[in-house]
């Protein structure tokens, strides 16, 4: 029964063809589309002038030449548009000069074939410098994700979300790095800040006095302390 039905396929086609040739179709011959190679030659050369105008880049940077420098990276680009290192070493640059918008779209593009963990953390802090808090969060969740026994990660992610009003999360992410980095008043400074705006009182109580405990001078903890004592 298969074969029969593939020779009744088989003759409905030259039919079609038949019919075809009849009404004056011209049927094409097939052309076999040849790869071309890439001359490893060319290659070589390309990636040695993009290394050089990566070099001028840095050069440019530590000679405070932005434009110079910005330039010298997209030369670089356009000689080898698929070195990636040298798209990172760009955004990377967008985002320590300020232009957090163009680090922004070079790390979008690049987390795309680059799943590297830099790279979403480093998106997080463009979005992080927009106001973009959500995104923010998302971007840092994600570096987390690949690398948590950081807790810098953890920390990045627990600013964002208490930037995003969203306290809750913030003190649970908080409290683990807290937990890791014990001596950072910083972070217990944000941690008593997300209690007190869910208003776990002892709590925000609790993290003051391990901030008391490492800055007992600090006489603007000690008024807070002694505010939620007497609420």
């Amino acid at each position: 029964m298969r074969n029969r039905s593939v020779r009744k396929f088989v003759r409905s086609i030259r039919q079609r063809v038949h019919l075809a040739e009849e009404r004056g179709a011209v049927l094409l011959p097939e052309t076999p589309v040849e790869r071309r190679r890439k001359n490893t030659r060319a290659s070589a050369i390309e990636m040695q002038e993009s290394r050089s105008l990566v070099r001028k880049a840095e050069k440019a940077i530590a000679q405070g030449k932005t434009e110079e420098a910005e330039r010298a990276f997209i030369q670089a680009l356009t000689v080898t548009p698929d070195a990636y290192s040298v798209q990172a070493q760009l955004a990377k640059f967008y985002l320590q000069t300020g232009r957090e918008q163009k680090a922004e779209a070079l790390y979008r593009d690049l987390i795309v074939s680059h799943d590297d963990t830099s790279y979403h953390a480093n998106l997080g802090l463009a979005f992080y410098r927009q106001g973009k808090y959500l995104d923010a969060c998302k971007s840092y969740q994600h570096a987390l994700n690949k690398d948590p026994t950081n807790p810098e990660r953890s920390a990045a992610l627990g600013r964002a979300c208490m930037a995003a009003c969203r306290y809750e999360e913030a003190a649970q992410i908080l409290e683990k790095t807290c937990a890791r980095l014990s001596r950072d008043t910083e972070l217990l400074n944000l941690l008593a800040e997300c209690y007190l705006q869910i208003h776990a009182y002892d709590l925000a109580q609790n993290a003051y006095q391990r901030i008391n405990k490492l800055e007992p001078y600090n006489e603007e903890v000690k008024a807070k302390m002694k505010q939620l004592a007497s609420a």
